[in-house]
């Protein structure tokens, strides 16, 4: 019948436009495209939050500073020159305090204390001013020359000793006190810390000149500094191993 045909086009026509029209639509079209391609974007989620998070976990390339260190082992007292040393780059917060950065202005100086292969040079190492770092203010280091030599070979920088003068050398200076036995000495000071010991056959002596050896430097406070600079030309200095 010619109604009926007539609607049923007018049905088929509205269809095709809504389909038409629901096509147009993007969000339509973004939903269509998700469901259709949900696994591969999960997927690519789970890869992006991965990234992330290894890229949270490794640091950040840490800033580096140059850094002069030894390069062979080094005993106490060598003079350092250009073949001993060496620089590397280190992570800033891995440099240690009083380190150089340049080995030029290290040729030529004396280390007080040994050193590792790859050990960095600090102002500690060196035979000087740096030996007094740390000490109290006023302190001064104190050139000694044992009367017994073999007490060199257990002594090392840090340990405390006690200084006494024999009585059988000239020296008269001001007591700092009596041994306590009450013999023939004098303590001109007590608890005193090794600077730099000398003596060692790899190790030049202190001074350049090679007459430090059998040499002890010690850490003393002005007043004691006069006294053990006497006892000590006079020869008679004895030093006792003490824990403080």
């Amino acid at each position: 019948m010619p109604f009926r045909r007539f609607t049923a086009r007018r049905l088929s026509s509205a269809a095709r436009l809504h389909r038409s029209s629901g096509s147009a639509d993007p969000a339509a079209r973004v939903r269509r495209f998700i469901v259709r391609h949900r696994r591969l974007l999960a997927a690519l989620a789970c890869c992006a939050a991965a990234g992330s998070a290894v890229e949270a976990l490794v640091p950040v390339a840490a800033e580096r500073s140059v850094v002069v260190r030894a390069a062979r082992d080094l005993p106490a007292g060598t003079v350092l020159t250009a073949a001993s040393l060496e620089t590397a780059r280190l992570p800033a917060e891995a440099v240690p305090p009083g380190a150089r950065d340049d080995p030029e202005a290290l040729v030529g100086r004396r280390l007080a204390t040994p050193l590792l292969r790859g050990s960095p040079v600090t102002e500690v190492s060196l035979a000087g001013a740096g030996l007094l770092i740390g000490s109290p203010p006023g302190s001064v280091a104190v050139p000694l020359r044992p009367a017994d030599p073999s007490v060199l070979d257990l002594l090392g920088p840090g340990q405390l000793v006690s200084v006494v003068a024999g009585t059988e050398g000239p020296w008269t200076g001001t007591e700092a006190g009596n041994a306590p036995d009450g013999g023939g000495a004098d303590v001109l000071a007590v608890s005193v810390p090794v600077l730099w010991v000398s003596g060692s056959e790899t190790a030049v002596g202190w001074p350049d000149t090679g007459a430090g050896e059998g040499l002890v430097v010690v850490a003393a406070d002005p007043d004691n500094a006069a006294r053990l600079t006497a006892a000590s030309g006079a020869g008679v200095v004895y030093l006792v191993l003490t824990d403080g």
